[in-house]
């Protein structure tokens, strides 16, 4: 599972016409009222998936939907004690683990090229950091800077510090330098999940749909009316019961993620501490930013990089994003000014998406 303790997901929406059931049990799959798309919907990672194939034909059922996800966990996810990155985790020197789903390593070599392009603000290595201030296990009692400086000793995703990695075919050989290296890749893994879906779609002939799992989103030709797709972004307020859209993007063959601080954080002793770690300094971070929406060709590049935009804060992520325009990246930034109200900055070629 990755949704079920991933904590910084913002809810997204899509919005389209009234629905209409048509058929229930084991595939879960509804159609529209004119007969035209596909709505499937379903669990995974501890959260929710949706599916939408607005086509007038499909052999898509949640069955196999469900077995992709399987498949995937089998291999990324730190609650699944068999799956590939659970071994890997266990492990205490050198080991040879068989992946062939390739999974692990695409999402090894995408995680390590965002760990390389952030100067480190994105880095699977903080597992020992995520387990240390409890956000993995509920725990609320903040960590002492010594504690923290004992962690960041195996915190470095560098090739050839705390590890080797060779990949070798289906086959990884993985050697530790110190066994208390841990890799968490819930902050990518369910982008790289929405991507596996996508091209499970497109191999079945499908040009046209929506994928979303845990508010990550990929979009694909037009909706059922024929235009663009239309999805909402949250209001990043603090425990809103009812959900209010900050704004609507149309958007087609992008996905889009978001990262945000403003619904997982605990206080304690007066203090606020949000659930974004800087892999750097040990620490949450404390700047002003509330979320992050990336909008990139596919959903585990803006998922990785809304993380580490996350710990870079307004300034230095729109800086970045202009900065490195061949990474094809747009981001939106939701953040509190000095009176506590939601301001918004952009890149700009952000603006395009926003619907009127």
């Amino acid at each position: 599972m990755f949704g079920k303790k991933k904590l910084n997901r913002l809810i997204w929406s899509v919005t389209f016409s009234v629905l209409t059931l048509s058929s229930c049990g084991e595939n879960q799959r509804e159609t529209s009222s004119s007969g035209e798309g596909f709505v499937i919907l379903g669990q995974t990672q501890g959260t929710t998936y949706h599916v939408i194939i607005s086509e007038e034909h499909s052999d898509v059922t949640k069955k196999r939907l469900d077995s992709l996800f399987t498949t995937f966990d089998n291999s990324l996810s730190t609650y699944i004690e068999s799956s590939v990155v659970s071994k890997l985790n266990r492990a205490t020197g050198f080991v040879v683990i068989e992946d062939y789903t390739t999974y692990f390593k695409e999402c090894f070599l995408k995680s390590e090229t965002i760990f390389r392009e952030t100067n480190g603000c994105f880095d699977p290595s903080v597992f020992p950091l995520v387990k240390g201030w409890g956000f993995m296990d509920n725990m609320d009692t903040p960590l002492k800077s010594f504690e923290v400086d004992s962690m960041l000793m195996f915190v470095d995703f560098t090739r050839g510090k705390l590890y080797d990695v060779d990949f070798d075919g289906s086959a990884i050989r993985f050697k530790k330098n110190h066994p208390k290296l841990k890799l968490d890749f819930n902050a990518i893994a369910q982008g790289q999940s929405v991507d596996v879906v996508d091209r499970f779609l497109s191999r079945e002939g499908h040009l046209n749909y929506y994928i979303e799992i845990g508010g990550e989103v990929i979009v694909r030709g037009k909706n059922r009316e024929g235009i663009d797709w239309r999805i909402g972004v949250d209001v990043p307020i603090d425990n809103l019961k009812e959900r209010s859209l900050e704004n609507v993007l149309s958007i087609s063959n992008k996905a889009v993620a978001t990262s945000g601080n403003y619904r997982k954080f605990y206080i304690k002793n007066g203090v606020k501490y949000a659930h974004s770690l800087n892999p750097k300094t040990g620490f949450p971070v404390q700047h002003s930013l509330l979320s992050a929406t990336v909008i990139a060709d596919d959903c585990a590049t803006a998922d990785g990089y809304a993380t580490a935009f996350m710990v870079m804060g307004t300034k230095a992520s729109l800086a970045f994003v202009e900065e490195h325009p061949y990474l094809g990246l747009d981001v939106y930034l939701l953040y509190s000014d000095t009176d506590g109200l939601i301001q918004r900055s952009m890149s700009a070629g952000f603006s395009k998406y926003i619907t009127e």
